[in-house]
């Protein structure tokens, strides 16, 4: 266990938890976060996951303005993906993870080239709905998860493989906490509608 695997996994919990509990504070805590997992990553040979966290450097960049000014300048709400485009969301995750770990497995020497193209390919699918605040976001990081811890502790990453399953958890947790909060959300909407007929 190295002092950057250490580091990253600290950074990355908190920025975990921050966006279980809805804060928009686990866009920048993320992005540190990317960095030095990209780092231990690279040192790993999982390059897969390198790139992924390129990737949420991004992203998190995005979904930091998207949360704070998304919806027409204003903070960005919960919502829903709804089930139509998750059926089509799952299936074409499951065909590029294969199609990236063929090529992974064919020219470079990824360890456990498939397994590492899931992660990446089905955290992206995550990430673009974390972004956009949808809740289905945390069924993605469910199953994320549920691929990394084995992956993790089969190359030696021990304190990642356990904080990942630690994120397992919080994954089930925000999405009973964040569907909690869109339930609130539509009651506040139910009320106020009613309200701002009678002021008019």
């Amino acid at each position: 266990m190295s002092a950057l695997e250490i580091a990253a996994n600290l950074v990355m919990t908190v920025s975990i938890l921050l966006a279980g509990r809805n804060s928009v504070h686990t866009w920048w805590t993320g992005i540190l976060g990317c960095i030095l997992f990209g780092m231990l990553f690279f040192q790993a040979k999982l390059y897969a996951d390198v790139v992924l966290q390129i990737f949420f450097i991004g992203a998190s960049s995005i979904g930091w303005w998207q949360w704070l000014y998304g919806d027409r300048g204003e903070t960005k709400p919960i919502s829903r993906a709804g089930y139509t485009r998750i059926a089509q969301i799952a299936p074409l995750g499951l065909l590029v993870a294969a199609l990236y770990g063929l090529l992974l497995h064919h020219f470079t020497d990824a360890y456990a080239p498939y397994l590492d193209s899931a992660i990446l390919v089905f955290s992206v699918i995550a990430q673009w709905l974390l972004m956009q605040r949808r809740l289905e976001s945390w069924i993605f990081w469910w199953l994320v998860n549920s691929i990394a811890v084995p992956l993790f502790a089969s190359r030696g990453l021990y304190l990642t493989a356990f904080l990942y399953a630690c994120y397992w958890i919080n994954a089930i947790v925000a999405f009973h906490y964040w569907r909690g909060q869109l339930s609130v959300q539509r009651e506040t909407q139910t009320v106020a509608g009613p309200l701002a007929d009678e002021a008019r």
